[in-house]
């Protein structure tokens, strides 16, 4: 039997907080979402002027970061012709995505979620998404 440890809601909320406290910053409004670690989605939002097509972008950014265990930035490194993981983002119905903005959520060295960002640019992104993950991991201690 394996035990699994796995964000709550209540998770999900600080992380969006903190997230979304960055994304007005910065003033750029994001759709941000949280998904446990296998990539389902907790929650979400989509702060107002959060683009459209964002909505997909920010939930497919967390669900790369949690159910693969790894930034989404680190598979843009990655998938270039020649690599032997070029085409990864076709994968999972196209889910997987190689654009900057998500990350997972480490707690004690187990995975336990991701977190994506999506309406900026990859940078903002990984700004806001970072911020996020900040802000939870600081309201542990």
């Amino acid at each position: 039997m394996i035990a699994v440890n796995r964000l709550c809601i209540e998770d999900a909320r600080i992380l969006i907080e903190g997230a979304r406290q960055k994304a007005a910053q910065i003033g750029v409004p994001m759709c941000i979402a949280v998904t446990d670690d296998s990539g389902n989605l907790i929650a979400f939002e989509r702060m107002n002027g959060g683009k459209a097509h964002s909505v997909h972008v920010s939930i497919d950014k967390a669900y790369t970061a949690g159910s693969a265990r790894k930034a989404t930035h680190e598979y843009n490194a990655a998938n270039v012709p020649g690599n032997l993981a070029f085409g990864i983002h076709t994968e999972s119905g196209g889910r997987i995505s190689t654009v900057g903005g998500g990350l997972p959520v480490f707690i004690d060295d187990q995975c336990v979620g991701g977190i994506g960002a999506s309406s900026g640019s990859p940078q903002q992104d990984m700004e806001v998404s970072q911020a996020g993950l900040d802000h939870f991991l600081s309201s542990r201690n």
